[in-house]
């Protein structure tokens, strides 16, 4: 019979789940590392190896089959679908979904509501048979609400912008952003952030100046 085999130092809340049965079959043990800490409404099924110092959020789903490095983050109501691959230092932030198969390499990012697919023609059979998320490169940034298609590589310390649909590769240290997502610079060649956050700071002074009641001559006369 599978078991659980878990570290020291588990912080879990009573109605955090571990070690819940796949209905797919015979699915081995569940090994979870030392220090990890699941929160309430998270359920982590049988049949996984995760490393050390897991972090869930609440209503947090790792499915059978996956294999998660340490120091893991995955935070509130993200599904880890079966068989997926996470490194170390993973961030996966919340509402997310990640697809059957999916490889995320160390240290990369992914903001909250990224949907990521593993089926190129739904409904197929041939296509349900060949299905496999895609990889992404240690250290990439994927930002807010992105969706990632199959067998899409992004590569190394790639940024990927808000609101993307990424349906092409994506190589090393590259900014991309759009549906469908392109290549629109380098990394390096970003405008420093204190540079950005001057320009926004600017640029809301003027909108609040420039939404500003005209004042009359009458208001504030107390005669």
């Amino acid at each position: 019979m599978p078991e659980v085999v878990v570290g020291s130092d588990l912080h879990a809340d009573p109605t955090a789940c571990i070690g819940y049965r796949p209905s797919r079959g015979e699915s081995g043990d569940l090994t979870l590392g030392p220090g990890a800490h699941i929160r309430s409404g998270s359920a982590l099924y049988l049949g996984s190896h995760i490393g050390a110092r897991l972090q869930t959020g609440h209503n947090v789903v790792i499915r059978e089959g996956c294999v998660i490095g340490d120091d893991v983050s995955i935070w509130s109501n993200t599904v880890i679908d079966y068989g997926c691959h996470i490194g170390d230092g993973v961030k996966i932030h919340s509402n997310c979904y990640i697809a059957q198969y999916t490889e995320i390499e160390d240290g990369a990012f992914l903001a909250p509501g990224v949907t990521i697919a593993n089926d190129l023609y739904p409904g197929q059979p041939v296509s349900a048979r060949l299905m496999a998320g895609p990889n992404i490169g240690a250290g990439a940034q994927i930002g807010v609400n992105v969706t990632i298609l199959p067998y899409v590589h992004i590569g190394e310390r790639a940024l990927i912008g808000a609101g993307a649909v990424v349906v092409l590769d994506i190589p090393a240290d590259s900014v991309a952003f759009g549906n469908p997502a392109e290549v629109r610079g380098r990394v390096g060649d970003l405008t420093a952030i204190d540079d950005r956050v001057k320009a926004a700071a600017s640029s809301m002074r003027r909108r609040h100046t420039s939404r500003a009641p005209a004042m009359s001559g009458r208001e504030g006369d107390a005669s």
